[in-house]
């Protein structure tokens, strides 16, 4: 069954990385650091490819795109939500996402939804985590923590089929296998109820689910642990954060 959402695509954006900062600032915001979240708008028909969109590159392979994260896709209705928070005027792409969408959030979106979107279809895998990398690019050193405390992250494509997709077209609901399963109660499940093992576990037991929070929720289910490093979210941005920020963060 095929069903048609009133969401579309709002903007399109692509970045490739670049360096920025000083090796002299006494700021840690202000020291080099590699990025490839400052992206610009693009008009007309572009290419996805089964791991980004054409013109669109990560900085950090290991932890940002690839098949899971294909797409990084943003709701526009939480623009206004940060803008007042932060007191700043955001502009377009203001959290590094690919796709900026309206008509679609994170208490509606589930994980494993398959979407067509132009020529393309896709697949919901997981919900964003958002690092340090966003923190710094507003100057803001709790800011990712802020985003899963309010679950406003945004969530990953896969690409099941490539094809063009282009600003203003509609987002088509093709499939929806785990109507139960929303980003926003997966994001709780992962960063707010540390101890619900059993939910861990049928969050994990979800095929659609990408390998990255596969494993972690995995393991909290057989173990208790919870997996979750403040090297992602703080990172480098503190002079004397108590952690190394070269462990695995994702």
């Amino acid at each position: 069954m095929t069903v048609v959402t009133d969401a579309y695509v709002r903007s399109i954006q692509v970045g490739t990385p670049a360096t920025y900062g000083s090796e002299d600032a006494s700021d840690p915001m202000d020291r080099p650091w590699e990025t490839a979240f400052f992206k610009d708008p693009i008009e007309g028909d572009c290419f996805l490819g089964e791991t980004n969109l054409e013109g669109d590159q990560q900085a950090d392979l290991e932890h940002h795109g690839g098949p899971d994260k294909a797409v990084c896709v943003y709701p526009i209705e939480h623009y206004e939500y940060w803008a007042d928070r932060l007191d700043l005027d955001l502009g377009t792409a203001a959290f590094g996402e690919n796709f900026t969408i309206e008509g679609l959030t994170e208490q509606e979106a589930c994980i494993g939804d398959v979407f067509g979107v132009g020529d393309a279809t896709v697949q919901i895998t997981l919900p964003r985590s958002p690092c340090w990398k966003l923190a710094r690019r507003w100057r803001v050193l709790e800011l990712a923590m802020q985003f899963e405390e309010t679950g406003y992250t945004g969530w990953f494509l896969r690409v099941l089929d490539t094809g063009t997709v282009s600003s203003g077209q509609k987002i088509h609901l093709v499939d929806r296998p785990h109507p139960e399963w929303s980003v926003a109660r997966a994001t709780k499940v992962r960063y707010r109820m540390p101890d619900d093992r059993e939910l861990a576990g049928e969050l994990a037991s979800l095929d659609a689910l990408g390998d990255s929070w596969t494993e972690k929720l995995r393991h909290r289910a057989e173990t208790g642990e919870q997996m979750y490093s403040k090297a992602r979210v703080i990172g480098p941005n503190a002079a004397d954060a108590p952690f190394d920020n070269r462990e695995e963060n994702h």
